[in-house]
């Protein structure tokens, strides 16, 4: 998607270090917001020729397609490394941090996915997930804040407009306070859909329907979210399998597993996506495969949480697609893609074995895997016709010397963060640093509002 005004020339991205993508060894060209042409080896751009062109000198970075960060929850960095919810397991861990969340105000919302997405791009995202299931009275525009936020900064998001109808009254686990009656939520859905979502290849702003989870929904409000969501053309998300709570939850509850439980309630297609997916049996796996389902890998918050380790390379081999996701900043207490890489990479070596998953696989799921998740066939890739989506890295820091392969030391050994990031053809990130943006003052005005978050729930530091 371009706006008006003059068109950019053609700009070659030239000579990198490394990089992820196929006969593109001297760079590649963008043009209009994609990629039009891959330069191979020994070779110049055909697509420049006779053209004034610009050219951006690549040979210290390792050039990545823009990650993919599918599953978040902006909100929550408000919320990090919370003395009541440290060493608490999910359900532990949740009902110590409702009660706070409760009092979130419009302005935190704003502040906490301003620090989100910038924690995100300063890391080589450039397209984010956020799964919103928390709405009070005073947060009924939060979708609307977050695109507003997003489109400031300039990186892709899918903000998944999420729901809780079942409170501790119910026999769920969130307070009452937090959560809505199935016809306001579907109203609202409806309503956010038709305000912010954008359809078509190069979309800046994406909507999804998002029941929270089954401890925390109804079942008639899973099922009419789903026909809801088709009718509308847009995806569904939730979390599943997360823990063995749950699975026991959704036996007590419904009479079935999680996933019988998505079959039962309409849940099972190639336009659904879940979080975490830790415990499926084969039977189960095969399934979601079948149905072409994604899942949304979570390595560190499933760390932090002790929830267990998603079984990535069986749910591959059946045919899952499996992104990456940073998870709530609560759970994970960081936002930082290009670190879940490796925490990814080392987590799957340590259960699956050290020649079953390389530093390619962890990358594919931060980048074609997360964009097969949300759907996206325009993101993920270096490839002709893609949206211009680029992480640049540069490999001269201590961590880095000596290493041999471009590639694998940028994940091996650590990258922390990218020098530059460009979003549909535009920089979002120069030198390490987002143009326009006051990193001291977000901090502190961050830093100011979880403090009143604290306090307005009766806690102090």
């Amino acid at each position: 998607m371009t706006g008006g005004g003059p068109v950019a020339p053609p700009l070659w991205i030239k000579d990198p270090l490394a990089i992820l993508g196929d006969d593109a060894e001297r760079g590649l060209v963008v043009e209009r917001g994609r990629i039009i042409e891959l330069v191979a080896a020994g070779c110049d751009p055909q697509t420049t020729q006779g053209r004034k062109f610009e050219t951006f000198d690549a040979s210290a970075h390792v050039v990545l397609p823009g990650l993919i960060n599918a599953h978040h929850h902006f909100y929550q960095n408000l919320t990090r490394a919370h003395p009541d919810a440290i060493n608490r397991p999910l359900f532990g861990w949740l009902r110590a941090l409702y009660p706070v969340w409760a009092h979130l105000t419009p302005d935190m919302i704003a502040l906490s996915s301003e620090l989100a997405l910038a924690e995100l791009l300063l890391s080589g995202t450039t397209c984010a997930s956020d799964h919103h299931y928390l709405f009070t009275d005073a947060l009924g525009e939060a979708l609307a804040i977050e695109a507003a936020t997003a489109r400031e900064l300039g990186i892709r998001v899918h903000l998944t407009r999420g729901s809780m109808s079942l409170s501790e009254d119910d026999g769920g686990l969130p307070p009452r306070t937090v959560v809505q009656g199935d016809d306001a939520i579907l109203s609202d859905c409806a309503a956010s859909v038709a305000a912010l979502h954008e359809s078509g290849e190069g979309a800046m702003v994406q909507i999804a329907l998002a029941p929270c989870s089954p401890f925390s929904v109804s079942e008639s409000l899973m099922a009419e979210t789903a026909v809801l969501a088709r009718s509308l053309g847009v995806r569904l998300h939730t979390h599943l399998a997360e823990t063995e709570d749950e699975n026991e939850f959704c036996l007590d509850r419904f009479g079935v597993r999680p996933v019988d439980y998505l079959e039962r309630t309409g849940w099972l297609g190639d336009d659904v996506w879940l979080a975490h997916g830790i415990f499926f049996d084969d039977d189960e796996i095969a399934r979601l495969g079948s149905a072409g389902a994604g899942i949304a890998h979570c390595p560190s918050s499933n760390m932090v949480l002790a929830s267990g380790v998603c079984p990535v390379p069986a749910l591959e081999a059946a045919g899952v697609a499996v992104g990456l996701g940073v998870d709530g900043s609560a759970s994970n207490d960081a936002s930082n893609m290009i670190q879940e890489v490796r925490q990814a990479l080392l987590l799957q070596k340590l259960h699956h074995g050290a020649g079953t998953i390389d530093h390619i696989d962890a990358l594919g799921w931060a980048t074609t895997g997360s964009a097969r998740c949300l759907g996206r066939d325009d993101l993920g890739r270096i490839a002709v016709g893609k949206q211009a989506d680029l992480a640049l890295f540069r490999l001269d820091e201590l961590r880095f010397s000596g290493a041999g392969d471009p590639l694998a030391a940028l994940v091996l050994c650590g990258a922390s963060g990218a020098d530059a990031v460009m979003v549909g053809g535009t920089w979002r990130l120069r030198d390490g640093v987002i143009p326009g943006l006051d990193l001291e003052r977000l901090i502190a005005r961050h830093g100011a509002a979880a403090s009143d978050l604290l306090a307005a729930a009766g806690g102090r530091f």
